[in-house]
């Protein structure tokens, strides 16, 4: 596995990526679901941008515990021009609605949540963008986690490892 860098400032994209990727775990855990248990977590992403139908598919392990989970409870809460609002459906489904402006376009994102178990999860985003962002309207996401194990030597809360073993830290 390959070491990377420390994150750099989010920057406009990161912010948006941020708001959708964040907003169902976060929104979830709101509502006081099960803690997801601690170590480390493959994540899929499926999303789709409209208007030209581009689909990407992406995997990535993230080590987890319990501040990990707080602190991105508190980013998608204190986000620059974004309001989040929360509803617990019961049975474990929560649901989400945020209004992010960031330089200029409004991201509108709405989501659900199901914790299957404190191993699973499962999240639906649509996203749209006003004015469109590099020429993206919307967006679909949907995203499975599920817990792999202990995160390994060298892999501390918060860090990510894509698929093909680079290892970028997060402070």
């Amino acid at each position: 596995m390959t070491q990377g860098a420390p994150a750099t400032k989010t920057r406009f994209p990161a912010v948006i990526l941020a708001a959708v990727l964040l907003l169902p775990l976060a929104a979830a855990r709101a509502g006081d679901p099960p803690k997801l248990k601690e170590g480390l977590w493959e994540v899929y992403v499926h999303s789709t941008e409209q208007p030209a139908g581009k689909q990407d598919y992406i995997t990535y392990q993230v080590c987890r515990d319990h501040a990990y989970d707080k602190k991105a409870d508190e980013i998608l809460k204190n986000l620059p021009g974004c309001t989040t609002i929360i509803k617990d459906e019961g049975k474990g489904k929560f649901s989400s609605a945020s209004n992010c402006v960031v330089n200029g376009t409004t991201v509108i994102s709405t989501g659900v949540t199901l914790f299957t178990s404190k191993i699973a999860t499962h999240s639906e985003t649509d996203a749209k963008y006003l004015p469109p962002f590099k020429g993206k309207t919307e967006e679909t996401m949907v995203q499975d986690q599920r817990y792999i194990g202990n995160c390994p030597a060298g892999v501390k809360p918060g860090d990510t490892i894509s698929s093909d073993g680079f290892i970028r830290h997060h402070s």
